[in-house]
């Protein structure tokens, strides 16, 4: 096969990878096929399984509970195109799931990674320094079988590594199919994990970058430092670590010296410790993504109106698919790099506490995160801190 022939199948971002060919990949010590799940502990497993069925137009496909055999926890897998969410919950006291919950609220537990052999990786990771949570194991049904691991990352998140090459059920073995709990919208909103954002303390956004790269041979996709990503008031550091493909994307944040407090020690102080902070959800159509989730009652962060008056802006961003006045009568932030063009927006904390959140986000060839954004989203993030006497 020629090298044009290779390229001629691959996505944009296996393209970009860096230089590096497919046959490299192939040799990749720790390849991966993708993001498998994100898994979030909640307070009440059935009433989130509601809220993102209802607002982010997902479709409930599996459960786990008491009447599976499942004494300690409930869980529902929640699906939409090629995201999936698992929401677990604690049916009894004294687990530690329950207790994950008390002491951090909601949030991600686990960025499961789905692999084409779960104990090859792992032991990979673990001769690298990696802390084993997991060892390899087999769960089997009448669907067949799934080989599982898992690893440490930072603060309690942790890395499974699915191998479900050999499994046709609705998740995994223990789960069972279940009728939607509500009725799916005719047109998904989003079909994808774009990227998962973690915030970790001050001076360790590094380590956890040498991390990545030294147990999962992930390479440094963008660096945001300085003036990047910074406002009058606070101030932030972020390195993207990803696959050789693409197709895991993991942002890494630490807070930076500042005037005020930043969304990133807000979050440390809320979430109890590092943690995941917010899922972009990749979206082929963002406006009427933001339209359906907005009339189910997400909020999103409002963009003021100057934002989209900026003859520099504009300049930039050159032509786009939908007329600036439409992106501005939702928020919808643009930016613009040289591979192509992006349409973003992110929503409010979706708990009670202000930590997690999420991202929309539609790409038009670009690689990027919105970088020209920055200075928009941040200032928009402080607003709301203020209005919760946290800035």
């Amino acid at each position: 096969m020629t090298d044009a022939a290779g390229q001629k199948d691959l996505t944009p971002e296996q393209r970009a990878d860096d230089g590096r060919a497919p046959r490299a990949r192939r040799e990749d010590p720790f390849p991966v096929k993708g993001m498998d799940a994100v898994v979030f502990a909640v307070g009440n497993a059935r009433q989130a399984a509601h809220y993102y069925s209802t607002a982010f137009g997902m479709r409930c496909v599996a459960y786990k509970g008491p009447e599976t055999g499942s004494r300690d926890e409930a869980a529902y897998v929640l699906e939409s195109g090629g995201a999936r969410f698992v929401l677990k919950g604690a049916v009894r006291a004294g687990t530690d799931l329950g207790r994950h919950v008390a002491e951090h609220g909601d949030g991600a537990i686990d960025l499961a990674i789905e692999v084409p052999d779960a104990e090859t990786a792992y032991r990979h990771a673990i001769a690298q320094g990696a802390r084993s949570v997991e060892a390899p194991h087999v769960l089997e049904d009448e669907y067949g079988k799934v080989v599982v691991a898992a690893i440490a990352a930072y603060g309690e998140t942790r890395h499974s590594l699915v191998q479900r090459a050999d499994y046709s059920g609705p998740y995994l073995p223990g789960y069972v199919a279940v009728d939607p709990v509500v009725a799916p919208p005719a047109k998904r909103y989003f079909q994808a994990i774009d990227h998962c954002v973690g915030n970790v303390e001050l001076g360790k956004m590094d380590e956890w970058v040498e991390f990545y790269q030294r147990v999962m041979g992930f390479t440094n996709m963008k660096e945001f430092v300085g003036d990047d990503i910074a406002t009058e008031y606070s101030a932030l550091m972020s390195k993207v670590v990803a696959d050789g493909t693409r197709k895991v994307k993991f942002p890494l944040n630490e807070p930076a010296i500042a005037k005020k407090k930043s969304q990133i020690d807000e979050y440390l102080e809320f979430y109890g410790g590092p943690g995941m902070q917010h899922i972009a959800l990749a979206t082929g159509d963002i406006l009427h993504a933001v339209d359906a989730m907005r009339a189910s009652g997400v909020e999103f962060l409002n963009t003021p109106d100057s934002y989209y008056e900026d003859p520099e802006l504009r300049e930039r961003i050159g032509e786009v698919r939908a007329p600036i006045e439409e992106l501005q009568k939702r928020g919808i932030l643009v930016d613009r790099d040289e591979d192509g063009y992006l349409l973003q927006i992110f929503t409010k904390p979706v708990q009670d506490r202000p930590t997690v959140f999420f991202e929309l986000i539609e790409r038009h060839g670009s690689l990027g995160f919105g970088k020209g954004n920055f200075k928009a989203l941040f200032e928009a993030i402080e607003r709301e801190q203020e209005r919760r006497g946290n800035l």
